[in-house]
């Protein structure tokens, strides 16, 4: 009698998580499924006066000085989402040894554009100030976000006005990564995005695209093929394109297995075998391409 090898198994785990995760709260049920003993946390650092302006750092066990830091920031349409909902992505990266802040920000409809970017911004100053003293190496410093989170990563890496704000630059980070980003959109057609920018008079300089220039950082942009809320083909393809031109190292990722939602939870223990993101993230951290 043949039996189910492991990876039939993994995939069939992942299957009932999939089918759990449309049944109840997806991050919630990544995050029960997720581990401790990779890693330590430090909740709810301030980074400004706001209630939303605080951070989560996860650092990795065992821990080994000098690791690599990534600051993450969520999607959710900049109206919805908390930095305690993403423990397995903390968890992903710092089982890879690195150093992980995932940082809350203001939502629509406290806040508009540009404010959650200048948000990003301070916690990205907080992260290159004092990450010092979780072992992480400020000098390996880079961004990553998903979604609306992707797109606020690469706000902070291309227009270089967010980080001046605090007094740094893109400059002064390694790379950066998105997973599934809106980097050009407008017209803007989701309606509960739209009173985030301004609709109709959207500006055209909200757009990552608008801000690719030679010298810009280098970029890790995944999508997957099956994404219906950000096309995968004028945002991440469009803007690989851009960045080539330009002369920016990018490299840049299309996967089959998932969609919009699951390209983020794929970096979750049970549904890793839909797409190498965490491998990817990986890979791309300890052996940068040159500038």
């Amino acid at each position: 009698m043949n039996h189910p090898s492991s990876a039939v198994w993994q995939q069939l785990f992942g299957a009932l998580v999939i089918g759990l995760l449309v049944a109840c709260s997806p991050l919630k049920l990544l995050n029960a499924l997720t581990p401790d003993s990779t890693f330590s946390k430090t909740s709810g650092i301030a980074y400004g006066s706001d209630p939303r302006q605080k951070l989560d750092v996860y650092q990795p066990w065992p821990l080994k000085p000098g690791a690599p830091v990534v600051v993450f920031f969520y999607g959710g349409s900049w109206n919805s989402g908390s930095r305690s909902d993403y423990e397995f992505v903390g968890e992903a990266l710092a089982s890879r040894g690195m150093v992980v802040v995932v940082a809350d920000y203001r939502l629509y409809p406290q806040v508009r554009y540009p404010s959650f970017l200048q948000d990003c911004a301070r916690a990205v100053a907080w992260a290159h100030e004092h990450v010092g003293d979780f072992a992480g190496d400020p000098r390996r410093l880079y961004l990553m976000g998903h979604s609306s989170g992707a797109y606020n990563a690469a706000m902070l890496a291309l227009d270089p006005r967010w980080l001046a704000e605090v007094g740094l630059s893109p400059q002064m980070i390694k790379g950066w990564i998105g997973l599934a980003g809106p980097y050009d959109f407008l017209p803007i057609r989701n309606t509960a995005v739209r009173p985030v920018f301004f609709y109709p008079d959207s500006p055209e300089d909200s757009q990552p695209i608008n801000h690719v220039s030679q010298g810009a950082p280098p970029a890790l942009l995944m999508a997957s093929n099956d994404d219906s809320l950000v096309n995968p083909q004028r945002n991440t393809g469009g803007l690989a394109g851009q960045l080539r031109a330009a002369g920016v190292p990018v490299q840049e990722f299309h996967f089959a297995r998932t969609g919009h939602a699951t390209l983020v939870a794929a970096l979750s223990r049970p549904l890793r075998w839909m797409a190498p993101v965490l491998q990817r993230v990986s890979d791309f951290v300890e052996s940068p391409p040159a500038q």
